[in-house]
């Protein structure tokens, strides 16, 4: 198991630093092209700065979890990419010259190379190129990487990597441009596991050690120039990269520079003050619910803040091997005891602040993505209901000794609390129980489990309901690391996410996709509570700066530098 998903367990950097936004008045991601402002430019040149509150980057694509469109995807390119400049993400070719053709049912997929495109060594990239690349991944010190692809492979799970002279035959090199998959199954998402940094290429037998992390040989418009842990970063142009062969990747800086390390709080004061090299910068990190009330009382900074319309999936997990919440009607007494605009007050201080109300698995920005709600109530809720529902199930008296997990870290016992006192009102007593973060994490993810109940929010790792439903709600996913939370077990979800893996044609996935969202949401497993909504703060001189509904990220691919 890899650590899929951006999951989030709420207090650990997730719904509490992360889901604050300013009204909709205050215009996310405006267009407007003048300067102070985020818009579009065509002129490339300057420096731009990224104000990063982590004290490391892996630049190793075996040892990165990024998101193709952040610090990764500017130095290392993959056979697909993603674009986002529509309603909804879409694969496209990056070193490839198509998505990928499949055959087989969807159990093979070929991809041809394009011409021209180079390391940053002036090599040329190669189909054994790729195929090193992915095979290094399988590698013992290379298990913090993603590993969607590590049990689709055929051989996959039995594979310990290149080092010891063994290739995976699975992967196939007919010739220097052409490679083939063979998968166990048909997997019709293979086109966006090929995006993904796991997926970068690295020349044929390099990155044996160590130091390949700090000055790996890149393949996208940058290379790094030096790299100081705790401290920077600089990113210079990569002299072989071809804008020719790249649609998705303007290019546009000169040279960035990551400065690490930096105090999330500090990041924003810097950004607002808004002088000297900072006014070329923007902050990686959410801007926090405090610091947002701040600056609606700045119009210049509140000018520079731009917003994702939705994001992550904030949600209570219901431990479904657990007690009465193994009754599916005690479990849909929880959609309506929940308080969702207390959950959104207490995320942000008031509901407008913390991003709209959830009621689908399937976050915004997804294509397929269907808008529905089974349980049809206020937002603040219908205790009454609820307790209707409970003495139906055969609790009259509501229920009691019930556990709820939280993590002492950030905000995560005042969204906590939240959730319990509204349970409260419909007889749902429920015990918080505090743990640090990292215990936290371990507890819900382990084999063994004593909690009841648990908040998390979940950020996909790339565009596909797939990423949204099969981490979270397939029973394989179930303890082992895995994401579960809700421990969900239901064969014939199982059957349904495997046929909508297996589907090829994207529109027939999408329709498979929405119905299983339905049918989960038929069990009621977890309770959505806030689709939350990301901001982030940027300087005067920064350009082409925005956040799009997936992922809730802004696309540092295509920022720019005002000249």
């Amino acid at each position: 198991m890899d650590r899929r998903g951006f999951l989030r367990l709420v207090g650990a950097a997730g719904v509490a630093t992360g889901a604050g936004t300013l009204l909709a008045a205050c215009n996310a991601n405006p267009t407007s092209s003048s300067a102070g402002t985020t818009g579009t430019t065509s002129t490339p040149g300057g420096t731009l700065y990224i104000l990063n509150d982590s004290d490391s980057v892996h630049y190793d694509p075996a040892k990165s979890q990024g998101l193709a469109t952040t610090t990764n995807g500017l130095v290392h390119r993959r056979l697909t990419a993603w674009d986002l400049s529509g309603a909804t993400a879409k694969v496209v070719p990056d070193l490839a010259t198509d998505t990928g053709r499949s055959s087989n049912g969807g159990t093979t997929w070929t991809y041809t190379l394009k011409d021209g495109v180079a390391f940053s060594d002036g090599t040329p990239i190669t189909s054994a190129d790729i195929k090193w690349g992915i095979e290094r991944t399988f590698a013992a010190a290379f298990s913090s990487g993603l590993s969607y692809h590590k049990t689709l492979l055929v051989g996959g799970p039995n594979y310990t990597g290149p080092f010891t002279g063994q290739g995976l035959d699975s992967i196939q090199t007919p010739d220097a441009k052409t490679i083939v998959f063979n998968l166990v199954r048909g997997y019709g998402d293979w086109p966006w596991i090929a995006s993904l940094i796991s997926c970068a290429p690295v020349p044929n037998g390099k990155g044996t050690d160590a130091s390949y992390d700090q000055h790996p040989i890149t393949s996208g418009p940058y290379q790094v120039a030096s790299y100081t842990a705790g401290v920077s970063t600089t990113l210079t142009r990569n002299p072989h990269w071809s804008k020719a062969t790249d649609s998705v990747r303007p290019a546009l800086p000169d040279q960035i520079v990551l400065q690490l390390s930096q105090d999330d709080s500090v990041i924003s004061q810097r950004l607002v003050a808004n002088s000297g090299n900072d006014q070329a910068a923007f902050g990686s990190s959410f801007v926090d619910p405090a610091q947002l009330a701040q600056l609606q009382g700045n119009p210049a900074a509140k000018q520079r803040l731009v917003t994702s319309e939705a994001g992550a999936v904030a949600y209570l997990s219901l431990n479904t091997q657990r007690g009465p919440l193994t009754n599916v009607a005690v479990r849909k007494a929880f959609q309506y005891a929940v308080d969702k605009t207390a959950f959104q007050i207490a995320t942000a201080g008031t509901p407008g602040l913390a991003g709209p109300i959830a009621t689908t698995l399937i976050t915004p920005g997804i294509a397929g993505r269907e808008v529905f709600d089974l349980y049809p109530t206020a937002p603040g809720g219908d205790p009454a209901k609820a307790k209707q529902l409970l003495a139906a199930a055969g609790y009259p008296n509501g229920l009691s000794g019930l556990t709820m997990l939280v993590s002492t870290d950030d905000n995560g016992s005042n969204l906590a609390q939240a959730v319990v006192a509204a349970l409260a009102r419909a007889n749902i007593n429920v015990t918080l129980q505090p743990l640090d973060d990292d215990t936290y994490y371990a507890d819900v993810t382990a084999n063994q489990v004593s909690y009841d109940l648990t908040l998390a929010s979940w950020q996909p790792d790339f565009p596909s309901a797939n990423s949204n439903i099969e981490p979270l709600y397939d029973s394989a996913e179930i303890g082992n690391g895995g994401f579960n939370t809700a421990r969900y077990s239901s064969p014939e979800v199982d059957a349904m996410i495997a046929a909508a893996q297996a589907t090829v044609d994207p529109t027939e996935a999408g329709t498979k996709w929405a119905a299983v969202d339905k049918r989960i949401m038929q069990d009621s497993p977890v309770v959505p509570l806030i689709y939350t909504r990301n901001s982030y703060l940027h300087g005067s001189k920064v350009d082409n700066f925005t956040v799009p509904d997936f992922p809730a990220y802004p696309n540092y691919l295509t920022i720019g530098v005002a000249q």
